[in-house]
This record gives C-alpha cells, structure tokens and sequence, in this order.
C-alpha cells in the first residue's frame, strides 16, 4: 500500500521546508545528488560533579557511533571532530560581565567565562591542535592530525572529569564554541554539514541574566542547580509560576519558560545553528539526556548540606559497572530545543549502563544525512495479512522548497522515473538489507536530494 493520495496533492507544489510530513511519516533514506563528505562533529560534554561513569560510557561505545559512520559509501567522512565542556562560570548571554565566583571551583564552583566553549584536546599529546582532523586523500588515504586509532584519542579527550561548574550551560557553550571563536579557528567549515551532540545528566541552564547566581536565597532559594528548573521551565500542571515550581509534587505539561529574564529561551539557539548554514538540512543534533518525564520536586538534603531543600526528582537511574547508582534529571529545555528539529535530531536517555544503542541511533541520523541508499531501520508492516513487507512508503526529491514526487515503479508500469525496494546483504547490513533505487531518464538537479519517507504504527 503506497500513500497514493498524498503524491497527487504534492505534485508540482511548492511548499516551504516540506521536509517532514508531521509524525506518522519519518524519512528512512536521503540521497543527496551531490554528496557532502565533509561533516563538522561537535561534542558538548557535560564536566559538572557526577558525570565520570557517564564519560566513561560514551568514551567506550564511541566505536559504535564511528563503525556507523564507516559503513558509508566511500567510508569514513571528511572530518572534524572537537571536544568542549558545559563549564562558563558564572557568565551570561546578556553581554555583561561574569558574576561573582559561587561554590568551590574544581569541585563545582564557576568563576569567570569557565572555559567559554574553547575546544580541548583534554591533554591529550596525540593530537596536534585542539580538534581532531581526518581527511580521506585523492588516493584513498586519511591525512590526520593525530597517532593511534580515532576511538581512542576520542577517548582520551571525552574525559573531561567531574570537578565543573555545577550550573551547565550546554547550549551557551555550543553558541560560544561556533560563533567566531578565535580559540576555535578552522574547526568550521562553511561547506561541511554540522552535527551538535550533547552528554549532561542535568537540563540546560544557559544564563542570561548572571543575577540567577547570586547567593540571595530570599529571591532565588538555595544556591542549587535547581534555580534552573525554577525560573526556566514552567509547568502548566503543578508549575505555572516559580513559586509553584518550588511546592513539593508533581509536575506535568512542562517546558521552557519564555517570558524570562534570568535564561534564554532555547528556539534562540537553533535559530543560529540553522543561521550558520545554507539549509536546515545541514545540521544535525542528538543528546544523550536525562529522560524528560516525569517532572516533579521534592525535598533532598544537598551535599554538604544540613537542611533539606526544594530539588528536582530524578527522572531517571541506573546502577554502573562498579555497582553505584547514577542518575539524571528531567531535561525539559534540552528535549524541546531538540524537538525543533523534527527529522534531523535524536536523543537517547544518559540512564543506561551501556551507550552502544544509543550511539548507534546517533549514528543513524548522521548516516542518514550525509547520504546512504539503504533503509538503516526496520519498516513497519501496515498489512500483516499479506505475505511479504508491506510498507506504506513514498519518496520524492526535494530542491529548495520544491518537491517533486516520485512514482513507485510497481505503480506506474516501471516508467522512469519510479523507485523500487532492492535487497542488498552486502551494502545495507541493518534491518531487512533493503536498499532504495531511483530509476531516472534523465539525471536530478545537482541540488536535489531524493527522500524516501514511511509510515510509523
């Protein structure tokens, strides 16, 4: 069963950022008519206390999301990779000066700028600069910038530690990182499509106002991450205000507060990831977060502490390799910056022992963006009663806000141009091995990139 209704209504039109076709519709295959082999990778690694076992997991599943990567037609892509932390200080997005020093620095205290979104190597002496450079050759070869295997000095730079500034601000330090760093000099590359990937255990808290982190606990209550929460999510069941945030309960239907002075509403932030490209198709985020529900507050004595205070329930657990239980925190802001990049996010939950799947998934998303034939995820079957897959699928190529629908091939006579589903083990080792074919009389606009999106029970 095709979507044969929609094709007709799509034909010749031409609507702005159709990309996406709502929720039930996902694409499953891009192929852009001239690829881009160049990719910009950035890690946003959260350095705050708690997050060791954390960078431990994704240093080590690391090669999961690479050998994703490798299975590209013509391998590996040209790439930059680079490390930063979510450490600025006590600084704000208002273009003022940091605020005064909080807490007991190198062991989540912030002072000053932090580390202002510079990219680090970690250290590490196998690296000359202060991101990672491999590029294949005309003959096939990579030119790198680094010794030993790329998993490995990845991972030698993804641990960053645990003694950072306790109020992460992730998507403040991405901004910091990108936009006309002079630290960050030749990390960007104007013609390279651009991924963004955040590790935090807590929500983003990226300060406008550095008023936030001043100790006055009559305004703001404890000197705790959970301002955050407080004065940046508002929860239209059991948090309308910050003062109902603050009562101990539930919390439901909860998102960014906008109408704040004291942190930026996260759509500012991808309004300048997209700024920086061409398209919205070249650019890529992924997180691995703390689950975003469920939401609710609680009284939790802090470290250190002698009275129990106003903190944020852990949205989610799990027991590391070494025995110790780990949590994360409901990361309301994060998830809905992610959400305003429908087909070109993914997020996987940080409370898991073990990243290689989520990695994995991360990899996907990459993989299917750069450009690959094959169906990298299992098809839904709309018609189990008839023997064979039966996907509910259509594909189209898009150039600009122009879509042009493709015929199925089985529909039309297997008049050019039509698509048909082929099987290749070989090329395509995920799901049902199945593989996307264009039959063209004459060859796409050199812009146009040919989707292929299905329907998700």
């Amino acid at each position: 069963m095709r979507r044969a209704l929609s094709l007709a209504l799509l034909a010749g039109c031409s609507v702005p950022e159709l990309h996406y076709i709502g929720l039930e519709y996902e694409p499953v295959v891009e192929l852009p008519a001239t690829p881009n082999r160049n990719l910009d990778l950035l890690f946003v690694i959260d350095n705050s206390p708690s997050m060791a076992d954390k960078q431990n997991n994704l240093a080590a599943n690391f090669p999961n999301f690479i050998a994703r990567l490798e299975q590209l037609d013509g391998g590996l892509p040209d790439l930059h990779l680079g490390v930063i932390n979510t450490d600025m200080g006590t600084l704000g997005t208002d273009g003022g000066a940091p605020g005064p020093s909080i807490g007991q620095v190198g062991n989540g205290g912030c002072s000053g700028s932090g580390n202002n979104g510079n990219l680090t190597t970690n250290g590490s002496i196998d690296v000359t600069g202060n991101f990672i450079s491999d590029i294949r050759d005309t003959d096939g070869t990579r030119i790198t910038n680094y010794t030993g295997t790329l998993p490995t000095v990845f991972s030698d730079m993804a641990r960053l530690g645990s003694s950072g500034c306790g109020f992460e601000q992730p998507l403040h330090a991405m901004r910091a990182a990108l936009e006309g760093n002079p630290a960050n000099a030749n990390f960007l590359r104007s013609d390279a499509l651009l991924a963004v990937l955040f590790l935090t255990d807590e929500d983003d808290c990226t300060i406008h106002d550095p008023t936030l982190l001043q100790t006055s606990e009559t305004t703001f209550g404890p000197l705790q991450s959970f301002r955050c929460t407080r004065f940046g999510v508002t929860c239209d069941n059991g948090g309308a205000t910050p003062d109902d945030m603050n009562l101990v309960g539930a919390k439901a239907s909860c998102h960014t507060r906008a109408d704040n002075s004291l942190l930026d509403d996260v759509v500012q932030y991808h309004d300048f990831l997209v700024g920086l490209k061409s398209s919205p198709q070249k650019v890529i985020v992924g997180g691995i977060i703390g689950d975003p529900t469920p939401v609710g507050v609680e009284l939790r004595t802090p470290p250190g502490g002698a009275t129990a205070v106003p903190a944020l329930v852990r949205s989610c657990k799990y027991i590391d390799t070494l025995g110790t239980e780990e949590v994360a925190d409901p990361a309301v802001r994060m998830q809905e910056f992610f959400g305003l990049f429908p087909d070109r996010a993914a997020t996987t939950t940080i409370c898991q022992p073990d990243l290689s799947t989520g990695l994995d998934d991360l990899g996907k998303l990459v993989q299917r963006t750069i450009g690959t034939p094959c169906v990298i995820q299992p098809l839904d079957d709309i018609d189990a009663g008839t023997p064979g897959l039966q996907p509910d699928c259509f594909v189209q190529d898009v150039v600009g806000v122009n879509v042009t629908p493709i015929a199925a091939c089985e529909d039309n006579g297997n008049v050019a141009p039509c698509w048909h589903l082929d099987t290749d083990a070989a090329l395509c080792p995920d799901a049902d091995h199945l593989k996307l074919v264009v039959d063209r009389a004459v060859q796409p606009d050199p812009a146009a990139v040919t989707q292929m999106l299905c329907r998700k029970n």
